[in-house]
């Protein structure tokens, strides 16, 4: 019986098994008031306890100030994310005016509403696009950006709707969590979100931290060890594993070093070196320019691999960070101590209501149903989708893959049809530009070195003759229409130049074409040397290719999947792995934090200093003793949380050698973890009563702060044991 009960469970909670038959019903009703509300001057105020009545003045609205009506499956997509659902509505459907219909709708029920997105561009088009439309419904609406100053920022966030990108809500977050005047607080207490893009929110940008730093030191770049790196030759004096994951020195290149730095590499009371030159290693090794950071403006800037854009303000921890700029030559970022982080995963979960939209939620639906406990409401498309999607044209090698490609672009073009290729990174597409412009084709690129002009690229990419080759298409938030005339040469027709380590990327490439029933075609080309296969499945061995040079037997196909389903479950159980990490902590800081508001905003230091030294308070001026004991505690909470930051840091890098000795990483990190918190509490009060009673307490804060998005060093063990055990389970399944 309890077989039978968990099949039934998983029927109703399937990827996409939200029912729409409620939704339906309101939105039919919706319908039938149309005629009513367009015979009116003025529209009369929603009442949110009639959801048809609200759908159908929302959809007068739209039309009213837009100029765009909402079709009925928009109605359903808002109606889905009023109901807290993820609402899968594919490219080109009208995400954005459904998403802001649900974001009136929670506001006009008196709740904040953030909405979410992936990046400044997106967060300003859409509040300033959608704004006539909350206007007419008495809504207000702002949004903020990084070049955001503290005013506006406070401006934006005192508005009905707010729209900004994840990062920057994350960090006005951290910024709010220091603060030491409560009339300084910018972000109100967390009510609704609603995420747009939201699986590239809630699973790609949910394994990268968002930290706040204060200035300590300059950076230590050691340009010595970038220079003997260079001298080192791989096969000889290191090796890199099979992932590309790893690099190691070989016995004969310890040696060398050795010889050449006249020390021992591995002395454990001397560690320092060693660590310096795996860093500079891994940097050599491991960090491609131009395909995981680009070197623009003097500065290391790193690409965003979910998206294939420049990851602003984000960095790779401060060893490899030093190491990649020693290595280009530049000189050191500033560094500084970690004074708090948040998870995206953390920061979201803060919001009582979530609720999100995206073309790809489907593919991701375990991981959403799993971190944030939402279903996948898959909304249908207001016109069927006649797009023709190629089986991918597979070959034996990158060479025959690129000469394949070229072509095939070459006689596509000669029709005058617009292709749009989407690349795996940033050297793909400016070399695949080169190859087009040899055989006289002018493409247009858009990679991380030009996004400030996406938009202007994409919606040129559905004209005439128009070539475009562009890194990941996720996010770009421009819909590409048709030029004149072509949808007679068939449509936009998308070509990849490589499969993605997720699925969803592929389809979000594919989706760029056929928008709202529009003609499109798709094809993706591989070759079983793409890094996907030699890295995820490297022990797979390719059937031979037919006489023209095209694997066309079907276990060529099977590894192209295999390879994708293998790297997409590393990448869930990574998630998981962080999370199981991030999970205690997460709740060790909002217990932190509990404590932090009552003295920030009440009595509680005064109480707490008073009753502990009583002669000490009576001593004080009575008009300043309250704000005095309210700094003193305050300054205490941060520098122990900050300290504990860092034990917290250095366990969790270390913390995989319990596993020799038969015992739980997890488990011992939360052991260790709880019981540092609890010896923590101790000390915030003992140091706060040791600054109350010195006649001049050291109440020093950081001369400087910023804050940026830490990328977790991807290189260790933790990947290699992941990777295994997928690979075993996806072959027994």
């Amino acid at each position: 019986m309890a077989s039978i009960k968990g099949i039934l469970r998983n029927l109703l909670d399937r990827p996409g098994g939200v029912p729409l038959t409620p939704y339906l019903k309101v939105v039919k009703a919706a319908d039938e008031r149309a005629e009513r509300l367009r015979g009116l001057d003025e529209l009369p105020e929603p009442a949110m306890d009639d959801l048809a009545e609200f759908c159908a003045i929302a959809r007068e609205a739209a039309d009213r100030t837009l100029g765009l009506r909402p079709y009925d499956v928009q109605l359903l997509g808002t109606l889905a994310l009023l109901d807290g659902k993820v609402a899968e509505m594919a490219t080109g459907e009208g995400k954005t005016l459904s998403g802001a219909m649900a974001a009136a709708g929670y506001a006009l029920q008196g709740k904040r509403v953030h909405v979410i997105s992936v990046n400044d561009y997106l967060a300003r088009r859409d509040a300033e696009w959608m704004g006539p439309f909350y206007e007419a419904l008495g809504v207000s609406v702002g949004w903020i950006g990084q070049n955001s100053s503290p005013d506006e920022r406070r401006e934006a966030y005192a508005k009905d709707v707010t729209y900004g990108p994840v990062s920057e809500i994350g960090f006005d977050v951290l910024r709010d969590r220091l603060r030491t005047d409560a009339g300084e607080i910018i972000v109100p207490a967390p009510e609704v979100a609603l995420i747009d893009e939201a699986d590239s929110v809630l699973v790609d940008e949910a394994r990268v931290p968002l930290v706040m730093a204060g200035s300590t030191d300059p950076g230590n770049a050691v340009p010595e060890m970038a220079a003997l790196v260079r001298q080192l030759v791989r096969g000889y004096h290191y090796e890199i594993d099979e992932q590309s994951r790893n690099v190691y020195l070989t016995p004969k290149g310890a040696d060398s070093v050795e010889n050449l730095l006249g020390v021992e590499l591995y002395d454990e009371h001397e560690p320092g070196t060693l660590i310096e030159l795996n860093l500079a290693l891994h940097a050599h090794a491991l960090l491609a320019r131009d395909v995981d950071y680009i070197v623009r403006d003097g500065k290391v800037q790193l690409i965003n691999p979910s998206r294939g854009r420049v990851a602003l303000l984000q960095r790779w921890p401060d060893g490899l960070q030093a190491a990649v700029e020693a290595k280009e030559a530049l000189p050191p970022s500033e560094k500084g101590e970690i004074l708090d982080s948040i998870t995206v995963q953390g920061l979201i979960r803060r919001y009582p209501e979530i609720c999100g939209m995206t073309g790809t939620a489907v593919a991701v639906s375990e991981q959403l149903g799993e971190f944030y406990g939402l279903k996948v409401a898959v909304i249908p498309s207001n016109r069927p989708c006649v797009r023709e999607d190629e089986p991918d044209r597979i070959y034996p090698t990158g060479p025959d893959k690129d000469a394949a490609l070229v072509e095939e672009i070459q006689e596509a073009h000669a029709t005058g049809r617009p292709i749009l290729i989407g690349t795996l990174d940033v050297a793909e597409s400016e070399n695949l530009a080169k190859l087009l412009q040899r055989r006289g084709m002018e493409p247009v690129v858009l990679n991380a070195k030009n996004d400030a002009e996406e938009a202007a690229i994409i919606a040129k990419a559905g004209e005439r003759d128009a070539i475009t080759v562009s890194t990941q298409m996720a996010g770009r938030g421009t819909d590409i229409r048709l030029g004149e005339g072509v949808a007679e040469l068939g449509g936009l027709y998308v070509i990849g130049s490589g499969r993605h380590a997720s699925s969803r990327l592929d389809d979000q490439l594919r989706g760029r074409a056929g928008r709202q029933g529009d003609p499109g075609g798709s094809v993706f080309f591989v070759s079983m040397q793409d890094d996907l296969i030699t890295q995820f499945v490297p022990d797979e061995r390719p059937p031979a290719a037919d006489a023209d040079g095209v694997v066309r037997h079907r276990r060529g196909a099977y590894i192209v999947g295999h390879a994708q389903r293998v790297a997409e479950g590393v990448n869930l159980e990574i998630h998981r792995n962080t999370w199981r990490y991030t999970r205690l902590l997460e709740h060790q800081r909002e217990l932190i934090l509990e404590w932090r508001d009552k003295v920030l905003h009440g009595d509680a230091a005064s109480k707490a200093l008073s009753t502990a030294d009583p002669e000490r308070w009576e001593s004080l001026p009575e008009d300043t003793r309250d704000e005095t004991a309210r700094q003193i505690v305050l300054h205490a909470i941060d520098r122990c949380w900050t300290e504990h930051l860092a034990f917290l840091t250095d366990l969790r890098e270390g913390i995989h050698l319990r596993a020799l000795g038969r015992m739980s990483p997890v488990d011992e990190f939360h052991r260790e973890a709880v019981a540092e918190y609890k010896s923590l509490l101790a000390e915030v009060e003992r140091r706060s009563l040791e600054s109350f009673e010195a006649p001049e307490p050291d109440l020093k804060r950081p001369t400087a702060t910023w804050t940026y998005l830490v990328q977790d060093n991807p290189f260790g063990t933790e990947w290699d044991r992941i990777l295994k055990r997928v690979k075993t389970a996806t072959r027994r399944g």
